[in-house]
């Protein structure tokens, strides 16, 4: 134990990624890692550490409790006690699942009447309130709810850190789903490996997500919340059951999601209030305070904003197939728009080539350029056999086809913005194909030699959607 201690007390503080690897190392819980370096840094006993941190959580349980019983929300009304008095399963026929959603949504309402402790804000401190209400409610032992609720207040006090602007995704939605993957795993008798696993795996869908609802849209909220138990246990159950290569240590991704983060604040943000301002909840007594000319170019600005939204609506319906011919071709590799939308430029220029192919120059931009892994194999059995993305077989050797047929292969990096390029060298002279990535395997067709015309041309035979 010393020798533990020792090792705790010498990565003081410690990331997610040092505790588990401690855990891993001297074969303990990593509830007890956490508990080590609260002892440390408090000079207290477990015992009494444990009793402080419920302690930490009783206002926010009683605020549950009010959101259960009879409590009302500006945004959610009395949407949980309305759950609550409904006999029999709410959501989901999993009781302890149920229950934490049940109990998650009860704190949301209890924050607008009472308020939260915040963590990393109020939003996380939800499904903080509503996975420990679950583990007290389903006959959990007090040290292991503790031991659990330690847990979560440990990663969440990371994300409060990395919490310095707007956004669900370092608040309720990120830090709520990875706190519940590694309490999931932890009450499940998970390993430590697994927990890194799962917080990793419920952290990635948040990357960048930003508050939806900017906490004046009615109901909105409650769906990021209630993702972060959906996801969080999700990830850790499956983790715990299933053997998967998750190479990402979480302190890289709780880096990346911190550093997206603030891009997201300055990016995502500043559209999100445009759409959503004029579903804002307002408060009577406080719009008499308001001028009426400021009144007034709200409304302008919420009939202007209401049209273009229409608008973009109508295009996207435009642009869309009946639905016997939405879905396109199968792609191998695991993505229309890493795999398929370059492939199927590769595709195009093939049908461009006269003579004997010598070599193919493919440049992609840095997002594809990166998963050449995937898409590389996909563009050259496009590029020097015409396949598609629906021949498996073909794209497992289509590289070491290539290099058996003595066809030299240039790949770079481009820095323009979805920008993929595909030039095809023969014995009779040069075409290519510049396009640029869109989703669905579909692309934009730019240029091509000999001529964008028998490319398009090109395209059209080979079903290949082409968007401006």
């Amino acid at each position: 134990m010393s020798d533990l201690r020792a090792s705790v007390e010498s990565k003081l503080p410690m990331t997610v990624s040092e505790m588990i690897e401690i855990a891993k190392e001297y074969d303990v819980k990593v509830t007890d890692v956490v508990l080590i370096e609260a002892a440390i840094q408090t000079g207290l006993f477990r015992e009494e550490i444990l009793s402080r941190v419920m302690e930490e959580y009783r206002h926010n349980l009683r605020a549950l409790e009010i959101g259960m019983k009879d409590g009302e929300s500006i945004l959610l009304g009395t949407v949980a006690s309305q759950l609550a008095a409904q006999e029999g399963s709410k959501c989901f026929t999993d009781s302890f699942l149920d229950d934490a959603l049940l109990y998650t949504l009860a704190a949301q309402v209890g924050n607008h009447c009472i308020g939260l402790r915040p963590c990393a804000g109020t939003g996380d401190s939800c499904p903080y309130a509503g996975f420990t209400k679950a583990m007290i409610m389903h006959g959990y032992e007090e040290e292991v709810v503790a031991e659990t609720a330690g847990l979560i207040l440990k990663i969440g006090g990371l994300f409060r850190v990395g919490k310095v602007t707007t956004g669900c995704n370092m608040e309720g939605f990120g830090a709520g789903a990875a706190c519940i993957a590694a309490a999931t795993v932890s009450i499940g008798g998970g390993t430590p490996e697994q927990m890194e696993k799962a917080m990793v795996l419920a952290l990635s869908p948040t990357i960048g997500v930003p508050c939806t609802p900017r906490v004046l849209v009615p109901a909105l909220c409650t769906s990021h919340l209630a993702g972060a138990i959906l996801i969080g246990m999700y990830a850790g159950k499956l983790c715990m059951k299933a053997d998967m290569d998750v190479n990402v240590p979480f302190d890289v991704m709780l880096a990346m999601a911190a550093e997206v983060h603030m891009e997201s604040g300055r990016e995502i943000v500043p559209t999100v209030v445009k759409y959503m301002e004029p579903f804002f909840k307002r408060k009577p007594g406080v719009e008499e305070l308001v001028s009426q000319e400021v009144k007034e170019k709200e409304a302008a600005r919420t009939q202007m904003t209401n049209k273009k939204a229409a608008e973009k609506a109508k295009s996207l319906a435009k642009g869309a197939g009946n639905i016997l011919s939405t879905l396109g071709d199968a792609v191998v590799g695991g993505s229309s728009q890493a795999v398929g939308s370059p492939t199927n430029a590769a595709r195009i220029c093939h049908e461009l080539v006269e003579g004997k192919i010598k070599k193919v120059r493919v440049e992609l931009y840095p997002e594809l350029f990166a998963r050449r892994s995937i898409n590389i194999p996909g563009i050259l059995m496009g590029a020097v056999y015409g396949a598609s993305t629906e021949d498996y077989e073909m794209y497992d050797k289509s590289v070491q086809m290539v290099k058996d047929a003595g066809i030299e292969v240039e790949i770079l990096e481009a820095s323009e913005q979805s920008v993929q390029r595909i030039t095809i060298f023969t014995d009779k002279g040069i075409c290519s194909v510049d396009t640029l990535n869109r989703g669905g395997g579909r692309l934009v067709l730019r240029k091509a030699q000999p001529s964008i015309e028998d490319a398009t041309k090109a395209a059209n035979r080979l079903g290949i959607i082409l968007v401006e």
